[in-house]
C-alpha cells in the first residue's frame, strides 16, 4: 500500500525545491523554509514508520 502522507509530502518538497532554484531564492525565504520543514516532518514520519511498535498496515479484501 501506499504512504501517501510521505508521497504528498515529496512532491511538494520537490515543487518547492524546483522553485527555488528557478528564482535563485535564499535560505531564509519562506520557501526554503518550508523545504526544511517537510524535511523534519519526513524524518519523523519515517522513523515512527521504523520504530519496532509501529502498527502493520491492515490488509482487507475487497468483496
Amino acid at each position: 500500500m501506499a504512504d501517501l502522507y510521505r508521497k504528498n509530502l515529496e512532491s511538494e518538497r520537490r515543487q518547492l525545491w524546483a522553485t527555488c532554484r528557478l528564482k535563485g531564492l535564499k535560505r531564509d525565504t519562506p520557501e526554503r523554509l518550508r523545504i526544511a520543514e517537510i524535511d523534519r516532518l519526513l524524518a519523523e514520519h519515517k522513523a515512527k514508520a521504523s520504530s519496532p511498535n509501529a502498527q502493520p498496515p491492515v490488509h482487507r479484501e475487497e468483496g
